[in-house]
């Protein structure tokens, strides 16, 4: 029987259509449903259409529909896939903007200076909490598939408090190790590797291709390549002089955004000024730039494509498989198609020893018919466990906690335990002023 699949916050259309795409190339969901919801009528009417298009473009018969009522789309659900970002980026960049004032850098500073800030954090437990509880009440079974960030504190709020619900946090940082692979010349068929950690903070522990162990010929990368590859490469990059010190100190290379600025530019000792940033040919500013422009340029390019009809969307967006796991996590699911994935889950088998067993990990799972299993790591070096344990566990349990009492005095320490902040004045300026922003209202009520 064809699946239904709800997506919630359908507007964000490149990932909308990024979805269909993949689902156009896999034949056992032909016929499937899928039900776009958003609450912005020109966004949902613009992406509805454009994968309309697409879809009988590539001659793939798919039951679209589109809905203002997320119920609605709910109703009869076998998947359910949250993209959404309530609080847009222009609150984002206001209290970054406050923060920096204040004396507040790039640079692990996770809780503020990343786009996971306790401003933007807030509204989204708030969107997730509901979502969750509409679908435990129209549709039970369903999966709930969470992209939208924060994957690590959501995850790990919705299953500590629904812990019947079906919940599993999707993130692509992981492909981060292919570039590895591909700077050694590799084949990926022929790789195996373990990789274990939290969202945007992952570590290459072992990888081993045709059997051997890919870590010497690394070192060899690094002493004969890596200086040609770092006079080339940009500012802030995946394979940087700073990953690379990262690997020597702990013997493990951190992966996707786990160093970068999109996971914060962990750790904040590369980052205490422009000068040691300079050694280290780290720059986050130019990323957020990239990154910001990027998301509206997309967004101003698929309203582009989507009013021209005198052109193919499909000769714009080629039908080739993007490196996303969420259609092939729902075939493996709905079709008892068994795959290791690499998701987020609670670490209620003791998949990363170390963390605690109420707390999202990201890690190798089994996914098939029976649900998403985890696969029991080798754990972290002592020391990446920790700065884990210290920068992502204790910070993200206080904001939870602050979140779930509505207590301003714990949203103080968690800004107290920021990198950047001196004084407990600096904290409570900051506290003050992001929450005196006028969209900000209902933040200021809940936290007293």
């Amino acid at each position: 029987m064809p699946v239904k699949i709800s997506i919630i916050g359908a507007g964000s259309g490149a990932f909308s259509l990024n979805i269909i795409r993949d689902i156009c190339l896999t034949p056992n969901l032909r016929g499937c449903t899928i039900s776009f919801m958003d609450i912005d009528p020109e966004r949902l009417d613009g992406v509805y259409t454009l994968c309309k298009r697409y879809a009988g473009e590539v001659g793939l018969e798919l039951n679209l529909q589109k809905t203002l009522d997320r119920q609605e789309s709910l109703q009869d659900a076998d998947f359910v896939i949250n993209t959404a970002l309530t609080a847009g980026h222009h609150r984002l960049r206001a209290g970054w903007e406050i923060a920096q004032k204040y004396g507040y850098r790039y640079g692990g500073s996770l809780a503020i200076m990343h786009d996971e800030a306790f401003w933007i954090n807030f509204y989204q437990l708030r969107l997730f909490d509901s979502i969750i509880s509409d679908v435990l009440k129209v549709c039970p079974q369903a999966w709930y598939l969470q992209v939208a960030n924060s994957v690590l504190g959501g995850i790990t709020y919705l299953s500590r408090k629904y812990p019947k619900a079906k919940i599993v946090g999707v993130c692509h940082g992981f492909n981060g190790v292919y570039k590895m692979v591909d700077l050694l010349g590799l084949e990926r068929e022929n790789l195996t590797f373990e990789m274990p950690g939290v969202n945007h903070f992952i570590w290459l522990t072992q990888m081993y291709y045709k059997g051997e162990n890919v870590f010497p010929l690394f070192d060899q990368w690094i002493e004969k390549e890596a200086p040609h590859y770092w006079e080339t490469c940009g500012y802030s990059d995946d394979y940087g002089p700073k990953e690379v010190d990262c690997y020597r100190r702990f013997g493990a290379f951190p992966i996707g955004d786990t160093a970068t600025p999109g996971g914060g530019s962990w750790g904040w000792c590369y980052h205490i000024d422009k000068e040691t940033e300079q050694k280290w040919k780290e720059d986050p500013v130019p990323f957020w730039q990239w990154y910001f422009n990027g998301v509206e340029g997309s967004a101003a390019e698929i309203k582009r494509i989507g009013s021209d009809l005198s052109t193919k969307v499909s000769d714009h967006f080629k039908p080739h498989k993007s490196s996303e796991i969420i259609v092939p996590m729902i075939e493996s699911i709905a079709y008892d198609i068994p795959r290791t994935m690499i998701c987020n889950i609670a670490n209620t088998g003791n998949y990363v020893p170390g963390v605690p067993s109420d707390f999202t990990v990201e890690i190798w799972t089994m996914v098939s018919k029976r649900g998403i299993q985890g696969v029991q790591s080798s754990g972290l070096p002592p020391m990446v466990l920790a700065y884990l344990q210290r920068d992502r566990v204790v910070p993200v349990n206080l904001e939870l906690k602050a979140y779930d009492k509505g207590s301003r005095q714990l949203l103080l320490e968690l800004i107290r335990m920021d990198p950047w902040t001196q004084t407990e004045q600096q904290a409570r300026q900051l506290l003050d002023d992001i929450l005196a922003l006028p969209f900000h209202k209902e933040m200021r009520d809940h936290y007293i």
